[in-house]
C-alpha cells in the first residue's frame, strides 16, 4: 500500500472518525453545553469573532467537550481543517471556522443516526464538493478505509477486493459515480461499510448486532459455509445469536437475527426453540446425549434462548418446546412480550423529547407499543449496563447479557439512561434488577427507581465495575468484576437474598449564599459521607484524573496515585485541627470533639469505604450481651458504642473520627478502626471554613455551611449468596 501524500496527512480519514467516536463516547457533556461557553458572558468567548471561532478557540471547544487534556495535536489540526471553506478567495478560511458547522459535526457524532452520519462521511470525501464520488475519490476511501481496518484490528488480507466490490454495488446505476443518494442508500445497507466507519447501527428485530470478532478456532461462515480464515479478527459475529459471516457475505441476504418479540398477543406463550446452525464442535447433543463432531463444515446447531445444542437431525425432533434452559427464571422471552396499539400520552403527541425517547425504544417500526406477559413463576432480570465503568469491562459485559438474555432486558445506560427499560417493566409486579457498574451508577438506578412509577419497589444486585464498590463489597457482591462466567452470576442471583437499605437525604447551605463554591455532587447519601483528610485526598486525585485521564487507566496506576497524594496529604496535614472548623449535633446533641485530635469526620451508611475499609469496625456477637435491645434516637456513650453493631436498615447513621492519613492506612489493613463518635438518626453539622467533603466518593471543595442530613426511605437490594468454602475445613 503506497503512504499517503502530504495532503492526504492533513485530511480527516476513517481512523480519525473512529477514534474521535472512541472519545465522545466517555465525555459526560453535551454539545449545547460547551456552545454556551462561546457566548457573549461564555469563558471562551474571546475566541470567537461573529459565527466563528479561531484555531485555538477549535482547540479549547475539544478539550472542554471531550474533556481532556491530551487530544492528538495532529488530529485537532486535521480536524480544524476539515472544517475550512474550500473555497480559494476564502482568505480567512485558513485561520477560522463556522462555529455552526463544528456544533452540527459533534452532534450527530453524539446522537446522529446512521443515515446522518452517511450523509456527512459524504461531505468529507468529496474534496472537490462536486455532488459526487468520483474514482479517484472512491480510491482515496479504499486506501483510506484500509488503514482503519488496520486500526480495528481486521485481518485484512483479502479486504481490498472485497472493498472494491462494495464501492462498485453502490454505484447503483453504474455511472461510474457515485451520488449522495446511492451512498446513504447503499451504506444503510452495507454491513461492512457501516463498521468500518465505526457507525452504530439501530437494532430493529430480526437485523443483527454486528462486530468484528477473532475467532481463536476453525469458525465456520453461515452465508457461504466456508471456513473464515486469517490471523486478527476474521468476519462479523451477531451479539445477539452468535450468527457469524465472512466480511463480504454480510450483505449476501443472511438469515435473519432471532426475534425477541412475538406478532401478536394470541402467539404469546408458545414456547419455540430458535435454532442457529454451525459452530457446535465438541459439544453435546442435548437429543441423543452425543458428542457433536465437526465435519470441516457447519456442524449442528445451537437455541439462541436455552443455550442447548443438538446434531442437525436431532434439532428437528421432540422435544420442540423450548425451556429457556438453567437461566429460565431470568429470560423474558419472545412469546412473553407482544405489541399492541397504543394512544401515545398528550405530552408524547405534542413533541416531548424525554417523554417520547423513553417510549422509543419499546416500541415497533409501525408504532406498536410492546407489552410483557410474564413467564409464571420468574422473576425477568432488567439489567442497566454502564459501558463507560470499568474500562471495556462494561462494553464486554453489555454484549454477554445481550447473547445470554432477551436484547430487549439489557439496556445501555449511554443511550437514554435508565428511563426506558423502567418504563418498559413499569407494570410487572415481581421482576429484580442488576445494575452493572461502579456505586455512582448504583445511585442513579436507585434514583430513577424513586421517580419511576412502578407497580411494585424491585429488589436491585449489582455487578461491580472499575475499582472502589464499597455497596457492592456489602453486599457480597465483590470489589470488582474478575472475568467469571455471568451464568454463574446470574444463578448467584437467583439465590440471593433481598435486604433493606437505608438512603439519607443531604441539604447543604452556604454560610454566604453569594460564595460560589464547587457543585455538590448528589443530594442523597447511598454509603457515605466525609469531610476532612480523606475528602482531601479524593479531591486532589479527582482533580488530576479530570486533567490527565490517561495517567489514570488501570487499577494499579490508580493505587500508585492516591498512595502519592495520601503519602503528600500526611506531610502537609491541610486538615490538621479539624475540631477547631466545625460542630456537630446528633439530634440536637451536641458532640464534643475538644478532646480530640482529628483531621477527618465520617458519616457511614455501609460498614465499607475507600474499597473495603471498615471505619466502624467490627463488634462481636458476645459482647452486646447484657445491654438494652431497644435502640434510642442517638448513642454518644462510648461504652455502649463499643458494643454497638452496624446496620443497613436500622434507620442510623453512623460518625466517626479519622486521625490522619496513616491511621487511614492502618484502618484499610485491619490494624485498627476509627474513632467512635456517636450512632444516630440525624445529623447537623455546621463549619467555618472552606473545607473538602465527599459523598460516595465524589468530593467537592465546599465554603461555610450548614449541613442536614434525614433519613430519606430505603431501598430493596439482593445480598448474595454466602461464598462456599472449600479445602477439608468447613
Amino acid at each position: 500500500m503506497s503512504a499517503p501524500t502530504d495532503s492526504e496527512v492533513n485530511e480527516l480519514n476513517p481512523v480519525d472518525f473512529i477514534q474521535l467516536q472512541q472519545y465522545i463516547e466517555y465525555c459526560s457533556l453535551k454539545v449545547k453545553d460547551v456552545m454556551r461557553e462561546f457566548d457573549a458572558d461564555g469563558r471562551l468567548a474571546q475566541h470567537r469573532h461573529g459565527e466563528r471561532i479561531n484555531e485555538e478557540g477549535f482547540r479549547l471547544f475539544l478539550k472542554t467537550y471531550l474533556e481532556v487534556d491530551d487530544f492528538p495535536a495532529e488530529l485537532c489540526q486535521r480536524l480544524f481543517l476539515s472544517f475550512q471553506n474550500p473555497e480559494p478567495d476564502k482568505k480567512d478560511s485558513t485561520k477560522q471556522v463556522f462555529l455552526k458547522d463544528v456544533s452540527c459535526y459533534f452532534s450527530l457524532l453524539e446522537d446522529g443516526q446512521p443515515r446522518d452520519k452517511l450523509e456527512f462521511a459524504f461531505k468529507l470525501y468529496d474534496r472537490d464538493c462536486n455532488g459526487v464520488l468520483d474514482s479517484s475519490e472512491v480510491d482515496r476511501i479504499i486506501a483510506q478505509m484500509m488503514h482503519a481496518a488496520v486500526y480495528l484490528g481486521w485481518d485484512v488480507s483479502e479486504l481490498r477486493p472485497v472493498l472494491k466490490d462494495m464501492m462498485t454495488a453502490i454505484d447503483a446505476d453504474s455511472s461510474g459515480t457515485v451520488s449522495l443518494d446511492e451512498w446513504v442508500e447503499g451504506g444503510m445497507n452495507n454491513v461492512p461499510l457501516l463498521v468500518l466507519l465505526g457507525l452504530k447501527m439501530t437494532q430493529k428485530d430480526g437485523q443483527h448486532l454486528w462486530r468484528m470478532k477473532h475467532f481463536n478456532k476453525p469458525v465456520y461462515c453461515n452465508v457461504c459455509q466456508s471456513m473464515l480464515l486469517g490471523l486478527r479478527k476474521q468476519g462479523l459475529c451477531c451479539t445477539c445469536c452468535k450468527y457469524t459471516v465472512h466480511g463480504r457475505c454480510a450483505n449476501r441476504n443472511p438469515a435473519p437475527c432471532t426475534r425477541t418479540y412475538v406478532k401478536s398477543r394470541k402467539d404469546t406463550g408458545v414456547a419455540a426453540h430458535d435454532w442457529v446452525s454451525g459452530n457446535c464442535e465438541s459439544g453435546k447433543c442435548d437429543r441423543c446425549q452425543k458428542k457433536i463432531k465437526s465435519y470441516q463444515s457447519l456442524t449442528g446447531k445451537h437455541c439462541v434462548w436455552c443455550h442447548t445444542m443438538r446434531h442437525d437431525e436431532c434439532a428437528s425432533q421432540e422435544p420442540s418446546e423450548c425451556s429457556c434452559g438453567a437461566l429460565k427464571d431470568h429470560i423474558l422471552p419472545p412469546w412473553a412480550i407482544f405489541p399492541v396499539m397504543k394512544e401515545w400520552p398528550n405530552n408524547i403527541k405534542n413533541g416531548c423529547a424525554t417523554s417520547a425517547e423513553d417510549c422509543e425504544q419499546n416500541t415497533t417500526p409501525d408504532g406498536q407499543v410492546l407489552q410483557i406477559s410474564p413467564i409464571p413463576n420468574t422473576h425477568p432480570l432488567l439489567v442497566f449496563v454502564n459501558p463507560k465503568s470499568g474500562g471495556k469491562q462494561g462494553q464486554r459485559v453489555l454484549r454477554k447479557f445481550q447473547y445470554l438474555l432477551n436484547p430487549r432486558q439489557v439496556y445501555n445506560l449511554s443511550n437514554g439512561g435508565p428511563a426506558p427499560g423502567l418504563s418498559f417493566f413499569r407494570e410487572l409486579e415481581d421482576f429484580r434488577i442488576l445494575v452493572c457498574g461502579g456505586d455512582g451508577t448504583v445511585g442513579w438506578i436507585l434514583d430513577a427507581i424513586d421517580k419511576a412509577n412502578l407497580v411494585g419497589r424491585p429488589p436491585v444486585a449489582v455487578l461491580p465495575l472499575g475499582t472502589g464498590n464499597d455497596l457492592a463489597r456489602c453486599l457480597r457482591w465483590g470489589g470488582g468484576y474478575d472475568g467469571v462466567d455471568l451464568s454463574r452470576i446470574l444463578k448467584d442471583i437467583e439465590g440471593s437474598v433481598p435486604v433493606l437499605m437505608d438512603r439519607w437525604s443531604v441539604q447543604v447551605i452556604n454560610e454566604d449564599s453569594q460564595e460560589k463554591g464547587d457543585p455538590v455532587p448528589y443530594e442523597i447519601i447511598n454509603n457515605y459521607f466525609s469531610i476532612g483528610v480523606d475528602a482531601s485526598i479524593a479531591h486532589r486525585f479527582h482533580t488530576m484524573r479530570e486533567k490527565h485521564p490517561q495517567k489514570f487507566n488501570s487499577r494499579m496506576k490508580n493505587k500508585l496515585w492516591y498512595f502519592e497524594f495520601a503519602t503528600s496529604e500526611t506531610i502537609s496535614a491541610s486538615c490538621k485541627k479539624l475540631n477547631e472548623c466545625l460542630t456537630i449535633e446528633c439530634c440536637g446533641i451536641p458532640i464534643d470533639l475538644s478532646s480530640l485530635s482529628m483531621e477527618g469526620v465520617a458519616i457511614l451508611n455501609i460498614p465499607s469505604m475507600h474499597g473495603g475499609s471498615n471505619l466502624w469496625g467490627e463488634t462481636k456477637k458476645g459482647e452486646t450481651k447484657g445491654f438494652s435491645q431497644e435502640v434510642p434516637e442517638v448513642i454518644v456513650d462510648p461504652d455502649v458504642l463499643k458494643v454497638t453493631s452496624q446496620d443497613l436498615s436500622d434507620k442510623r447513621l453512623e460518625l466517626v473520627g479519622l486521625e490522619g492519613a496513616i491511621e487511614m492506612g492502618q484502618i484499610y489493613t485491619g490494624l485498627k478502626s476509627a474513632i467512635r463518635l456517636a450512632q444516630t438518626s440525624q445529623i447537623t453539622i455546621r463549619t467555618n471554613k472552606p473545607l473538602p467533603m465527599q459523598i460516595d466518593g465524589e468530593p467537592w471543595m465546599q465554603p461555610p455551611c450548614t449541613i442536614h442530613i434525614t433519613h430519606k426511605n430505603q431501598a430493596c437490594m439482593l445480598t448474595a449468596p454466602p461464598a462456599k468454602s472449600s479445602g477439608f475445613f468447613k
